[in-house]
């Protein structure tokens, strides 16, 4: 966030306008458009663990209220309320996915992911999965969108387990290693660099 100024609204600030402008859905954040009051030193770490000056954020409840109001416009993050607009830094994606239920099979099958935050979210059209693969390991890093661009860090542990119930699929001229959820096939890994059975 370049060229940003950094200025002094505080957590308890934002957490306070947050609260009030919260209901019993997700804020209309992408409707409001309050003036830009600088950056808060607050950050996501890959982990998923949310920082603020330095110190990480222990109240599930409290990183659950900001979580509520984040917004990513273009490459940056920012806690949008009626009258404030806060950048912060997230180091990889705002969320992580702790957990996943699978329901039927094949084409059929329907994948429902939890965050570290309490959503709740069905891979599908609306909320694709997606492999990035580093450059120099190769090793995988497993997203799901969760709303508005916000996506959220598939966690080894679920994505072991997402792997165990992958399938080959025929998929824009290759042959893949993936998952399905909701009728849509989302490719993880070509099947030729898979180690033969």
């Amino acid at each position: 966030m370049s060229g940003q100024m950094n200025v002094t609204p505080s957590a308890e600030s934002i957490a306070a306008s947050a609260k009030a402008a919260l209901g019993k859905d997700l804020p209309p954040v992408h409707k409001w458009d309050p003036p830009f009051s600088g950056n808060l030193d607050m950050r996501i770490a890959r982990d998923g663990t949310w920082f603020y000056q330095g110190t990480p954020i222990t109240r599930p409840a409290l990183v659950r209220l900001f979580s509520t109001i984040l917004r990513k416009d273009g490459d940056d993050y920012f806690l949008v309320t009626p009258v404030e607009k806060v950048g912060i830094e997230v180091d990889d994606a705002p969320f992580v996915a702790v957990d996943f239920t699978a329901e039927g099979s094949g084409q059929e099958q329907v994948l429902t992911f939890e965050t570290n935050v309490g959503d709740t979210v069905v891979a599908g059209p609306d909320a694709p999965i997606r492999v990035v693969r580093d450059a120099e390991t190769g090793e995988p890093s497993p997203y799901v969108m969760v709303r508005a661009g916000l996506e959220a860090l598939i966690d080894r542990k679920s994505f072991y387990r997402l792997a165990e119930i992958g399938t080959h699929h025929h998929d824009g001229g290759q042959d893949w290693f993936g998952l399905w959820s909701q009728g849509v096939f989302f490719p993880v890994i070509p099947s030729e660099e898979l180690p033969q059975k």
